[in-house]
């Protein structure tokens, strides 16, 4: 097993605080924290902090009213790092992370539906947690065609941020079908329902921004520390 690489601490931090606001665990209108006050107790110099907090600014989640302080402003269909990744606490938030189990190129599975034109790609496995917590393991297909190589070390915390900026794709559009299906032998024990045992299970075909299929996933999570959410509608 193999930690990703993770985010940079303040795209970390925005993310955490972006899927808080979507959450409702910060209320719209509400003012955060003094800057000093909070980049103490996240652990964070000032300056990070404000690179956080400008990430929320441009994404028009927050008000930074000088000499007042900043306030939360509530806002559905915010583009960030996490955008598409729909798994959270059963409370809601949670900032992911993913240990990768093991990377190769392989035959496409037989049962995948289409997507790119090679007959081979690259699969990842990865252990998925929030806030450090095991919640899911997935199994991930890149059309071959999309990377000439592909290795542990490449990947990081959020694969469609490495796939813009190592191969030039941009994941636009996913369709997600949900169901139950067994956990697979290589699941690590980490991870609860045991293998062989029926868990909550994703299947995902993405696309890129010319509307062809690029990626095939397929996730299984533990019903009891997630949730799968699709948020829709004005913030």
């Amino acid at each position: 097993m193999h930690a990703s690489a993770p985010l940079p601490k303040y795209l970390a931090v925005s993310e955490r605080l972006i899927r808080d606001i979507a959450a409702g665990h910060l209320a719209d209108g509400a003012r955060l924290p003094g800057e000093r006050d909070m980049a103490r107790d996240l652990g964070l110099s000032v300056g990070t902090l404000r690179k956080a907090l400008a990430v929320l600014e441009e994404a028009g989640l927050l008000d930074r009213v000088q000499g007042s302080g900043n306030y939360v402003r509530h806002r559905a269909g915010v583009a960030s790092v996490y955008g598409l990744f729909r798994l959270e606490k059963p409370g809601g938030g949670g900032l992911p992370t993913a240990t990768v189990l093991d990377v190769g190129r392989h035959a496409k599975p037989a049962d995948a539906p289409r997507f790119g034109a090679a007959p081979d790609g690259w699969r990842i496995r990865r252990l998925r947690h929030l806030d450090d917590v095991p919640v899911a393991v997935e199994e991930i297909w890149l059309d071959g065609d999309r990377a000439e190589s592909l290795t542990m070390r490449d990947l990081s915390d959020s694969l469609y941020r490495v796939y813009r900026e190592r191969f030039d794709l941009v994941i636009a559009a996913v369709e997600d079908r949900l169901g139950l299906r067994a956990v697979p032998a290589w699941a690590p024990a980490e991870f609860v329902p045991p293998a062989g045992q029926k868990a909550a299970h994703i299947t995902r075909l993405s696309r890129d921004t010319d509307g062809q299929a690029a990626e095939f996933s397929r996730t299984w999570f533990d019903h009891d520390r997630a949730r799968y959410v699709s948020r829709m509608g004005k913030g």
